[in-house]
């Protein structure tokens, strides 16, 4: 079976009702997709497809780690994966058209012949969006064993010298503060 193969599913054959599926994820995974804002990715994702007559609903539970780069030292910082999405698929019978009318982008257009469902973009996806775009560690734990402690030091330096009026042209004006 092929990568992309294992992300099918055939729901065709499918009773109605909830099945489940389990994947578990690595970096391999993301070869396909391009270099990552993340490394050493493991992450399990559980999938509950929901089937009924003429829509499915998807629930994916996102649960594992990641590595990324603190924003504030540049130092590998460990980061845990936590995260719920859902997405309602419908059978239609012009589903691109209905792809490009439709807003809310937890609702999904497949065409009545498909026969087999690919999770894989989704998986991507919803792994990319649990990784918060501020990526630092809590501030009880700046400085900590994890912290590159030379950027941190040239950090606060550097805040310091942000802090004193240097600019000459920003002199006089103090004069003009309270006036009435």
């Amino acid at each position: 079976m092929s990568h992309r193969r294992a992300f099918e599913i055939a729901f065709v054959g499918l009773k109605p009702g909830v099945h489940t599926f389990e994947y578990n994820i690595n970096n391999s995974f993301f070869a396909n997709y391009g270099e990552p804002d993340f490394t050493n990715c493991a992450a399990k994702i559980k999938l509950q497809l929901e089937k009924n007559s003429g829509f499915m609903m998807l629930k994916f539970d996102i649960d594992g780690q990641a590595e990324v780069n603190c924003d504030r030292c540049g130092n590998p910082l460990p980061l845990q994966l936590w995260d719920e999405f859902k997405v309602i698929v419908k059978m239609v019978e012009e589903p691109d058209l209905m792809n490009e009318q439709e807003e809310d982008p937890d609702v999904y257009y497949i065409s009545r012949t498909e026969s087999h469902l690919d999770v894989a973009d989704w998986i991507y996806e919803f792994i990319s969006l649990s990784i918060p775009m501020q990526k630092m560690c809590k501030e009880d734990e700046i400085g900590g064993p994890l912290c590159n402690k030379e950027v941190l030091e040239k950090l606060r330096k550097m805040e310091e010298e942000a802090g004193k009026d240097n600019n000459p042209v920003w002199k006089g004006l103090d004069k003009f503060k309270n006036l009435e």
